[in-house]
């Protein structure tokens, strides 16, 4: 198993609520160094925000949240730069830029957070295509001319644009046929491995989280009831786990 019992991103009793809906209900959550962290739970019930609110996107009502060490209330607006430069993001749709071609997509953190050359910049948007699998051809298209797979694999170059230590994914595999989303996790395992990448995965996909996921968190009613590899999510008696994890799609999917 990756990781270590170093914390990278710790949780703690973290509400977030939109109007009267309470969506998070003290969530607490550690997220350790090196490891591929797949989270999931119920559709709607809170996945994507934990996420985003980690990411500073949305607002919290209680709790606290830390980034390598750092409370991320009471830092400085400095140091919550240099926390951003840290994190690489890709969004559930790839959220690229559709004006932007994929170089100048890629180039875009880089343009906000460094002053470099528009030659090294290339350079950069380059080196970055080739690690994600797609050929420097693409460099030159705009999104509307990618297929799906090929817009993951452009905001997944975005995302790495800054060499991050942490990579939030948010349902990377969704939208992909079977052979393209196996193809996905085998480079996001390789891209953990090879750079030493801390990754929280939020995900609804049986066989990215059997395969590629060191660790499991499940979110349901506001709140996490577990926590720990696949083995401990087959062999939990709570309702919902037992259907997520037990029930006939996943044994389609050969994970019981």
């Amino acid at each position: 198993m990756r990781g270590s019992n170093e914390t990278v991103i710790r949780v703690r009793g973290l509400e977030v609520g939109f109007g009267e809906t309470l969506v998070l209900k003290g969530v607490d959550l550690d997220v350790w160094r090196g490891e591929i962290l797949g989270f999931v739970g119920t559709s709607g019930g809170g996945k994507s925000v934990l996420m985003r609110t980690i990411l500073g996107l949305l607002p919290k009502r209680a709790g606290t949240v830390e980034v390598c060490g750092i409370d991320l209330d009471s830092c400085s607006r400095t140091q919550h730069r240099r926390l951003e430069q840290r994190w690489g993001v890709l969004f559930q749709n790839g959220a690229l830029f559709s004006s932007l071609t994929v170089k100048q997509n890629i180039q875009v953190p880089i343009r906000e957070y460094l002053k470099l050359s528009q030659k090294l910049m290339d350079e950069i948007a380059f080196a970055k295509l080739e690690m994600v699998g797609l050929s420097v051809d693409a460099a030159d298209k705009f999104p509307s001319e990618l297929s799906g797979g090929m817009i993951k694999r452009a905001a997944l170059a975005r995302a790495l644009a800054l060499d991050p230590d942490i990579l939030f994914l948010d349902e990377p595999t969704s939208g992909l046929d079977p052979i393209r989303a196996t193809e996905f996790d085998e480079l996001i395992t390789t891209l953990q491995r090879t750079l030493g990448l801390t990754v929280f995965m939020v995900t609804h996909d049986l066989d990215s989280l059997h395969d590629s996921c060191d660790r499991i968190a499940a979110l349901a009613d506001g709140r996490i009831i577990a926590d720990g590899p696949i083995e401990t999510m087959l062999a939990s008696e709570h309702p919902w786990l037992k259907a997520y994890f037990r029930g006939k799609r996943a044994r389609a999917a050969g994970i019981v």
